[in-house]
């Protein structure tokens, strides 16, 4: 599958901008966002909204990272009017496009400090490439290529900590949007009977299958698609659902159409904010909430089907 890789540059950097960026590009079928080090500026961290890539020095002024999109879902209309109508006044867009090389994934995001992660003391998350890694209860290993989904990011830690907060033990859960499948992964480690891990991208499928042989974890069919798949799986016990609040509002009636009574449902992937339409939306569906937890501004809802 061909991607290309677009550089984005926004002037003035902010925090704020780079993610309302990356949730609109998000939206028309942008993915693997990764601060880029093309900036010759000191490295001091890293920043939750690009959780496997090193920010700069403060003083800098211009901020620049890269996505990738599938070169049959490029939309050069779409991507002009998300600049031309940016809802933040005073940023400036300007982007590079060329096709993406085969890379090293590996030691891209190693260079880009992907560091092993202990989520609640109990699952610690590293790649291949690490050395010295924690031990834990639960060890996921993951090569993550161009996938989301390394721990690092508030929204994936979150649903690792409920995985490890909820009963798993012979149920049929669903991954929807599963990038790297660390969340699959997970469930069937703490016992769930079966699980199906959807994405509709060909590399987080192929992914996925690595990160499962990587684990010795089997019981898990991962599949290419979208929501409209659901109609020749499940019933399911849980579903998890790690994506935007936009898809999250589009495609809630497929998940809840093939959730079992007495099921359970996790998501996240939006701002605390976001919140109260998710939940008012997916009370229409039958839908009861059970709790909400918040980590720097990234929100988790768990509800119940009843």
């Amino acid at each position: 599958m061909k991607y290309l890789e677009f550089t984005f540059t926004l002037t003035p950097q902010s925090e704020a901008a780079e993610d309302v960026l990356s949730a609109l590009l998000a939206e028309i079928g942008f993915e693997s966002f990764v601060r880029t080090a093309s900036l010759d500026l000191p490295r001091v961290g890293s920043v939750d909204n690009f959780p496997e890539a090193p920010i700069f020095a403060e003083e800098a002024e211009t901020g620049l990272f890269q996505a990738y999109i599938q070169t049959q879902l490029y939309d050069e209309d779409a991507l002009a009017s998300l600049i031309e109508y940016f809802p933040l006044p005073d940023v400036q867009i300007t982007y590079q496009m060329v096709e993406a090389e085969d890379k090293d994934w590996n030691e891209e995001w190693e260079k880009n400090y992907f560091q092993p992660i202990v989520i609640a003391d109990r699952c610690v998350i590293s790649s291949t490439f690490h050395k010295d890694v924690p031990t834990a209860e639960y060890a996921i290993k993951i090569n993550p290529q161009m996938s989301f989904g390394t721990g690092h990011h508030a929204t994936t830690s979150q649903m690792v900590g409920r995985i490890l907060d909820d009963d798993m033990e012979g149920k049929e859960v669903l991954d929807m949007g599963c990038g790297t499948s660390i969340l699959a992964i997970l469930a069937r480690m703490r016992g769930a009977k079966h699980c199906v891990a959807i994405d509709i991208d060909e590399w987080c499928v192929k992914n996925s299958l690595e990160n499962m042989a990587l684990n010795n974890v089997d019981g898990i069919d991962v599949l290419l698609g979208d929501a409209n798949t659901l109609a020749e799986h499940g019933p399911f016990d849980l579903v998890i659902a790690n994506i935007n609040r936009n898809i999250l509002l589009a495609d809630m009636h497929h998940y809840v159409a093939r959730m079992n009574n007495g099921a359970s449902i996790f998501m996240s992937g939006f701002y605390d904010e976001d919140v109260p339409k998710l939940v008012a939306h997916a009370e229409t569906l039958g839908l009861t909430l059970i709790d909400v937890r918040s980590q720097d501004g990234w929100a988790c809802i768990k509800m119940q089907k009843q």
